[in-house]
Order: C-alpha cells, then sequence, then structure tokens
C-alpha cells in the first residue's frame, strides 16, 4: 500500500524511469481501481500519506516537504510538476501535431516527397499507382537547451504557502514554454514561403488570403504579436463574435486566434494543428534533486531539451510585410 513505500532519493535516477515511474511500480494504480483513491496517481497518494496540501484554506507551507527525510524525497517531483504545469499552459500544446521522445542531442526525422503525381489522378487496370515516398531526412535536428536558475534560500522558501510558491513556479515554466514557443514558430516561419502584405496595415482580407492557402487542410490556428492580436479584434468583422466556454477567440472562419509575444509585429502564422509540426524532446523538465532534497534551495536548475521538425507541406502558411508597410 502507499503508506509503506519507501521513499528514497535513488528513485530518481533510475535509467530509463522517472520519479513517477518508480512510484508506480511500487505502488500501482490498478489496485485502487473502485477505491477513493481511484483518481489520485502513485506521487498524489504519498501526498495524502504525509498530510501535505498543495492548495485549499488548509494549503501547508513549504516546510512540510521537510518534515521527515522520505517527505522531503517528494519536493523535487511537486516543483517539476508545477514547472510542467505552467508549460502546458501556454501556447505550446497548441503548435505541435505529435511529440516525439529521444535519447540523444539531435534526431532525423522523416521526409515526404510526394511529387510522383497528385491524388486525383485514376488509373486503369493494372496501371501502376503513383509514390508518395518516405524517406529518412537528410537533415539532422539539433535539440537545444532551454533552462533557468532560481536562486532562492530555504530560509526564504519554507515560510511560503505551496500554492504561492507554485504559482512562481508555474509563472517560470509559463515563460520558458513561450521561449520555447517562439523557437517553434521560428521553424514554421522559415519553412515555407510568406505571403507579401502589400497595402498599408493589416486588414481581414489578409486573413482570408491566410485561409485561401489551406487545401489540403484546413487553417486551424493562427498565431500573432499582441499588436497584431489586438489589430484583429478591433476589425468589424470581429464584432459579433464571442468567446467560446473556455475563453479561446476564433476568427470567423473557426480558426483560433493565439497570442504569442515572441512573434515579429510584421509576420502572422497560420497552421493546420493536425499537420503542421513535430516537437523532439531530449528529455522531460530536468532538475538537480538531491540539493533540493537536501533542503539546498540555493540553487533550482530547471532544464529541458527540446527541437522541432516541420511536417506535411501545405500545413504552413504565412504573413508577412515590411515595417514601413504595417
Amino acid at each position: 500500500m502507499y503508506d509503506s513505500v519507501k521513499l528514497e532519493k535513488g528513485m530518481y535516477h533510475l535509467a530509463n524511469r522517472s520519479f513517477l515511474d518508480a512510484l508506480e511500480q511500487a505502488d500501482p494504480s490498478e489496485q485502487y481501481t473502485g477505491t477513493p483513491l481511484a483518481e489520485l496517481d502513485a506521487f498524489e497518494r504519498q501526498l495524502k500519506r504525509f498530510d501535505i496540501h498543495l492548495s485549499g484554506d488548509h494549503c501547508d507551507k513549504v516546510e512540510k516537504f521537510y518534515a521527515s527525510t522520505e517527505s522531503a524525497v517528494l519536493f523535487p517531483e511537486f516543483i517539476r510538476r508545477a514547472v510542467k504545469q505552467g508549460m502546458e499552459e501556454s501556447i505550446l500544446p497548441e503548435l505541435c501535431a505529435a511529440v516525439t521522445k529521444t535519447n540523444g542531442t539531435s534526431y532525423k526525422g522523416f521526409a515526404i516527397d510526394e511529387d510522383d503525381g497528385a491524388y486525383s489522378e485514376t488509373f486503369d487496370q493494372g496501371e501502376e499507382l503513383k509514390i508518395t515516398a518516405i524517406t529518412e531526412s537528410e537533415v539532422a535536428i539539433s535539440l537545444n537547451k532551454f533552462g533557468r536558475v532560481v536562486t532562492a534560500s530555504y530560509e526564504i522558501v519554507r515560510q511560503q504557502r505551496i500554492d504561492v510558491f507554485s504559482v512562481t513556479l508555474r509563472a517560470i515554466g509559463h515563460k520558458l514554454a513561450a521561449a520555447i514557443a517562439g523557437a517553434a514558430l521560428d521553424v514554421l516561419a522559415d519553412s515555407v514561403t510568406p505571403i507579401t502584405i502589400t497595402g498599408t496595415a493589416l486588414a481581414y482580407a489578409d486573413l482570408v488570403a491566410l485561409f485561401g492557402e489551406f487545401s489540403d487542410y484546413d487553417l486551424t490556428t493562427v498565431i500573432a504579436s499582441p499588436k497584431n492580436v489586438a489589430a484583429i479584434l478591433a476589425m468589424d468583422e470581429m464584432q459579433e463574435r464571442t468567446l467560446d466556454a473556455d475563453g479561446t477567440i476564433r476568427l470567423p472562419f473557426g480558426a483560433k486566434l493565439l497570442k504569442d509575444s515572441t512573434l515579429s509585429d510584421t509576420t502572422i502564422i497560420g497552421i493546420s494543428k493536425d499537420f503542421a509540426l513535430e516537437c523532439v524532446t531530449g528529455s522531460d523538465v530536468l532538475l538537480e534533486t538531491d540539493q533540493l532534497i537536501d533542503c539546498q534551495l540555493d540553487r533550482i536548475a530547471v532544464s529541458v531539451r527540446v527541437g522541432f521538425q516541420p511536417l506535411m507541406d501545405g500545413a504552413t502558411a504565412v504573413l508577412d510585410w515590411t515595417s514601413e508597410s504595417a
């Protein structure tokens, strides 16, 4: 049962297994099916075991993790989850059609050649079908390391409520993911020839032109800088639009409108989310776990390795114009 699991530092250093994997092996979630604990994963059951409350009226202070040597082992996973949550609350998940995990620092995906003929061609009996050739890409994707070092002494952090500290960690994850999303958008922008806007300002007709670039796929997502999102929202065509239940802004033709502060004010990117981009990760969020467990909070290093590869031709389009015309 969860209250008899032996927690040790070494659970963070097992080959090809995360701390949560190690916990789940020691305390499988399947055995709790049909019980009040069925909705909790192995980490959340350990929080319950040590009576650590992460939020609510009875939210504990950070020092509660250090009530025992075993409960201290949970602290790095708490930090990782908070940072990861912040990353998932960014626009990054909205850009990726697929996520590939690799153990290396580079990755070779595949290339697709469909120049043999159109899909609309028909064939007589016995005639050879046209070919879509899938081959290994000649160019390897380099996985870049993104990260941040957070400095804070234990004496400062220990008296903070866990939920307040979690907000700070989520904000760090959110900003880290924004930087990674910026790299993803650069890859998308470089993968196509942009449509040049000839007017003196962004117009709804330009967004329609972007929509018209998508023939094989649907335009699902439009990403623009805060300035351009504001300009789009001020357009007459947007006056009758309402937000989705989750707060999503949609253009009249159905695409989501997303804001990204790393994007230039002279560029707008449109994608078919399910076909445009592959995200390649070399690691999950990494932490220096031993120091955190030993109360050495002077330095919390958070990092992740990631790279991107465009996938299907026709799943990305870009509006571009000069600052003079904007």
